[in-house]
């Protein structure tokens, strides 16, 4: 029996050494049979379907300025946007009229009042429109608990807020230590979603600088013992634009940083097999079929963007983004095409919600 088959029989009873172990892999024959395992475990547990999300990027202003973001609040190269009303009710109704199922709508950090009334507003009025049929999901950062229970009453069933490393020490190489960046303050965010009701989702970074494999397998620990419901985590892909690009020597070779993404997707699927978690864009940014690759490791969850195009390049989290210019149903109905081949299929109409919120 080899290492990856001893470990992946073990399923959610995985110990820190053991997920060390899978992440270390590099024999690539192991690494299909640890991909394989958790597909295997995502399909007996979540079904062959793959959920889609509309992906909106409501607005890139923010008032945070991480290290490796590139819409970080002091990066004067890029135009500062806003979607109006319209833009977000017309892009909601095509993923209404076009079966997707669910929506998500993400943005800088904002915790204007103006900000806060529109996203309430936003929520009602999208549901108006598709007949309550569409699934929510907001990324919009820290906000307090009122912020948090206006938008859930409004009609938000998910959120996600990354944490982008469980490790505080690690988190100030990411952030400035100010009051506006505070470890213990975005724990307490996700610990008050939950309380709130939504089904909450957390996420990291994979392949940062100063990072380690010991610090990767905390992060699954962490999200495993906090009980989340939805993971959206993808490699680290640099910008030029912003401070951690000066330590872009410490950063593993692209290949590597995409391989440890589909490791830590498939070792997450083992730990917690009824979860929800996305194929990310920083994948494809890596390898051509990155996102198609990650739902064979354990991900079942897709996310076209359906920002208007004239904002997209804008909201430039990263270098060489993609699906910049994509015309979304053509791209859905070739990626369909390539996931029938591998017995999985689009989940149309569906919400997808987690299958562990419903258990808890």
């Amino acid at each position: 029996m080899s290492h990856t088959e001893k470990h992946t029989t073990l399923n959610n009873a995985l110990s820190r050494e053991e997920i060390k172990e899978l992440l270390s892999l590099h024999d690539m024959q192991e690494i299909d049979l640890l991909c394989r395992q958790a597909f295997e475990v995502k399909r007996q547990n979540t079904g062959n379907k793959v959920y889609l999300r509309g992906l909106l990027e409501l607005s890139n202003i923010c008032r945070k300025n991480c290290y490796y973001c590139g819409i970080c609040r002091t990066n004067i190269h890029l135009n500062r946007y806003t979607l109006n009303e319209k833009e977000v009710l017309d892009a909601a109704l095509f993923a209404y009229e076009n079966n997707f199922g669910s929506l998500v709508m993400q943005s800088g950090e904002r915790l204007d009042k103006e900000f806060i009334h529109f996203v309430d507003s936003l929520l009602q009025m999208i549901h108006q429109k598709t007949n309550n049929s569409l699934g929510i999901t907001l990324s919009l950062g820290e906000q307090n608990k009122e912020t948090y229970k206006r938008w859930f009453e409004s009609g938000a069933e998910r959120y996600l807020l990354r944490i982008e490393t469980s490790n505080e020490k690690l988190y100030y190489k990411l952030h400035p230590k100010d009051k506006t960046h505070s470890f213990s303050d975005r724990i307490a965010a996700l610990k008050n979603l939950r309380k709130t009701g939504y089904q909450t989702g957390t996420g990291i970074m994979i392949g940062l600088p100063f990072q380690s494999i010991e610090n990767l397998a905390d992060d699954l620990l962490f999200m495993h013992d906090f009980g989340i419901h939805m993971v959206g985590m993808g490699p680290y892909v640099e910008h030029a634009e912003t401070p951690l690009y000066n330590y872009r020597s410490l950063v593993p070779p692209s290949e590597e940083r995409f391989l440890l993404g589909l490791k830590m997707i498939a070792v997450l699927r083992l730990l917690m097999p009824d979860i929800n978690i996305a194929s990310t864009t920083a994948l494809e940014t890596l390898n051509t079929n990155g996102r198609l690759k990650a739902l064979q490791a354990g991900a079942n969850v897709f996310m076209p963007n359906l920002t208007p195009e004239q904002y997209r390049e804008d909201y430039f989290l990263y270098d060489g983004k993609p699906g910049m210019h994509t015309d979304v149903m053509t791209y859905l109905k070739d990626f369909h095409n390539k996931l029938k081949e591998n017995g999985q299929e689009i989940g149309w109409g569906e919400k997808g919600n987690s299958r562990r919120a419903k258990r808890v």
